[in-house]
């Protein structure tokens, strides 16, 4: 199968965000500072490793299909959907914004060309399927860092609870 052009454009529109998750990912993983530091750093790890691996995935596939990736550096800036990261050192809380915000981005993308990527190439659908599910898993637990608990345990279940 020979990619259309729709299609070859809508999966580098994947890539592009793909290629800058990870390398703003990696921007935060070595800058940001707070609490909870260690656990984001390297959850951050474990997202700059996905996307690395997605990307790929996407180029290959590109490549499977006889489109031609584009992940150059200039390319991939000017296209993105994904907000820069600012300069300097960032919270943890901000971080935590910063990054679900790109999750979410990069899975927006991934949406909006879905309809059209699975009406040409179920395959390709399939592979942005378990793309979509792994960085909204990431998206939710990273923004669970910054959220607030709804639960109040009254003194009798937490001393329970400590004593378990």
């Amino acid at each position: 199968m020979k990619a259309s052009k729709q299609l070859s454009e809508n999966l580098q529109k994947v890539l592009v965000d793909l290629i800058q998750l990870h390398v703003q990912c990696k921007q935060a993983h070595w800058n940001v500072v707070g609490k909870n530091f260690r656990d984001l750093h390297l959850q951050l790890d474990e997202i700059i490793a996905d996307a690395r691996l997605f990307s790929d995935q996407t180029a290959e596939r590109m490549r499977a299909l006889h489109a031609v990736p584009d992940g150059r550096s200039a390319t991939v800036a000017e296209a993105t959907t994904l907000d820069p990261f600012p300069a300097g050192l960032v919270s943890t809380e901000d971080t935590v914004d910063l990054v679900v915000g790109m999750l979410e981005a990069c899975v927006g993308t991934m949406r909006d060309v879905h309809d059209q990527v699975d009406e040409e190439d179920p395959v390709s659908a399939d592979i942005l399927h378990t793309f979509i599910e792994k960085l909204e898993q990431y998206a939710w637990m990273v923004d669970a860092e910054n959220m607030a608990p709804t639960a109040k345990l009254g003194a009798a279940q937490r001393k329970k609870a400590k004593a378990s």
